[in-house]
């Protein structure tokens, strides 16, 4: 199958800016490229000698981001990895710090585009949905091989789902007949056995366990805690680390990691004077959470999930 031409609109594009504030000579890394839309503004943002690392896990969004900072020339340097590796490219690359960071979690709107990697059910493709189709289990494998129990757990942790264990009985009976290999088989069945499933009008029944599958599939979470965990220690004082979240599950990880990181004391409340000589390695930036206004929403419906949080990197001693 040819390449799959897409148009990635990045979401808060102006707000990342505002709270990443890149400038001439910083060093930038956008760990989840996509299209290369918030890497082309953070490079024009930092010109004319600003750089920018650029990562992603999915070797078509390489391609698509490697056309489209081309113009940015030896400015822009691609790597085929996960932001959770990002310490182990900079290593490589011999840069001890970085000026800023973004993080734009979740799946690209080009994946989800892209029918034939099987993370929607808008048509019938292959049950895939790995964001590197270059490595690991696809959702296919997982259906085939997990018992009733851990599709429950997958279902219920990761989409929130209500039915979860209903849906992973029935996977199980079905594939004892016939293994499940497409997007529409498992969307039908799930429809056939949740209540209300046929329900005009109302959300898919299969949403929540599409994003379950999708999450598990790439340890999502897992490299989401991780890589802002390493990405904090990645920052020179002053740097600042941006990450775009897009449902509760991601944000409620970021939002901990960055209150914990900046904590100034983790004594008891009960002792009346500070003995832990803890000190806060950031400042959070976003007292609340950043939100696209109501004009963007309208423009790209994509924006109305995300959710913004940024940090600085405070001074060591």
């Amino acid at each position: 199958m040819g390449e799959v031409l897409f148009e990635h609109r990045s979401v808060l594009a102006a707000e990342v800016l505002h709270w990443l504030a890149p400038r001439p000579g910083g060093i930038y890394l956008d760990g989840t490229l996509g299209g290369g839309g918030h890497a082309r503004l953070i490079l024009e943002a930092s010109s004319p000698d600003g750089r920018l690392i650029g990562l992603d896990r999915d070797p078509a969004a390489l391609r698509k981001a490697g056309a489209v900072l081309a113009p940015f020339g030896e400015r822009a340097l691609l790597h085929h990895a996960n932001f959770s590796e990002a310490s182990e490219v900079l290593a490589e690359l011999g840069i001890a710090g970085l000026d800023g960071m973004l993080l734009d979690l979740g799946v690209s709107s080009h994946q989800l585009d892209s029918l034939e990697r099987g993370f929607s059910f808008r048509g019938d493709a292959p049950l895939d949905m790995r964001m590197d189709p270059t490595c690991g289990p696809s959702a296919a494998d997982v259906l085939e091989r997990a018992d009733d129990d851990e599709l429950a757990r997958i279902f219920r942790e990761f989409g929130e789902e209500r039915w979860a264990g209903r849906i992973a009985r029935r996977i199980v009976r079905v594939r004892q007949e016939r293994p499940l290999r497409t997007t529409l088989e498992l969307a039908e069945l799930i429809r056939d056995t949740v209540p209300g499933g046929h329900v005009p009008g109302r959300i898919h029944p299969a949403t929540r366990v599409f994003q379950a599958l999708r999450i598990h599939v790439n340890q999502e979470l897992e490299h989401v805690a991780h890589g802002v965990a390493a990405g904090i220690g990645l920052l020179k004082p002053g740097g600042r680390l941006v990450v775009i979240s897009f449902h509760s599950l991601e944000d409620r990880i970021v939002k901990r990691l960055f209150q914990g990181e900046a904590r100034t004391c983790i004594c008891p409340p009960a002792l009346p004077v500070c003995s832990c000589d803890v000190h806060p390695r950031i400042e959070v930036l976003t007292r609340k959470a950043v939100r696209a206004s109501a004009e963007e929403v309208e423009e790209n419906p994509r924006a109305r999930s995300a959710v913004l949080r940024a940090v600085r990197r405070l001074p060591m001693d």
